[in-house]
C-alpha cells in the first residue's frame, strides 16, 4: 500500500489509479477496525493519529479525485464515506524526499516524458492533507 504524501498532480496514470484503490482500501480498514488484511499497515498510522482518521483518509482521497477530475478521468466520488474538516498531517522533509525519489524512479520507467517534466524539481509540493515539517524518513516506512 503506497499513499503518497506527494501531491497528486505528480502521480502518472497509474499512481494515481493505484492511490486511488489503495485510498479506498485504507478507508474501509479505518471504518472497520476490525477488517483483516492491511488493518495493521504502518502507512495507516498517520491517520489514526488523529482526531477523526475517516474524515482524513475521506479528505485525502477527495484531492485524488480531484486531480482525476480534472484529467477527465471517472473516479467515484461517492464512495468516499466522510470529509473534514481535519487537521492537516505533519509530513517531515524527509518522508517527502524519500517519496519523490521513488515516483521519480518510477516515472522514469513508467512515463518518461512526465519524468522530464519533473526530473529536475528538487521537492515537490505536499498531498493538501499534509504539511511539511523538518525530519527524517517516517519510521514506518519501508526503504527499498
Amino acid at each position: 500500500m503506497r499513499l503518497w504524501s506527494v501531491h497528486p498532480r505528480y502521480y502518472d496514470r497509474q499512481a494515481l489509479t493505484a492511490c486511488w484503490r489503495e485510498g479506498l482500501l485504507a478507508q474501509a480498514v479505518i471504518a472497520d477496525p476490525t477488517r483483516r488484511g492491511y488493518a495493521n499497515h504502518p502507512q495507516l498510522q498517520r491517520f489514526r493519529a488523529v482526531r477523526d482518521p475517516l474524515a482524513a483518509i475521506g479528505d485525502y482521497l477527495s484531492a485524488v479525485v480531484d486531480e482525476a477530475d480534472a484529467r477527465g478521468y471517472r473516479f467515484a466520488r461517492e464512495k468516499i464515506l466522510k470529509t473534514g474538516p481535519v487537521e492537516r498531517i505533519p509530513v517531515a522533509h524527509g518522508q517527502l524526499e524519500y517519496e519523490w525519489g521513488h515516483l521519480l524512479r518510477k516515472l522514469e520507467v513508467r512515463n518518461p516524458d512526465l519524468w522530464e517534466r519533473w526530473r529536475t524539481r528538487a521537492l515537490p509540493d505536499p498531498h493538501p492533507l499534509f504539511i511539511v515539517e523538518p525530519g527524517p524518513i517516517a519510521d514506518w516506512e519501508r526503504i527499498s
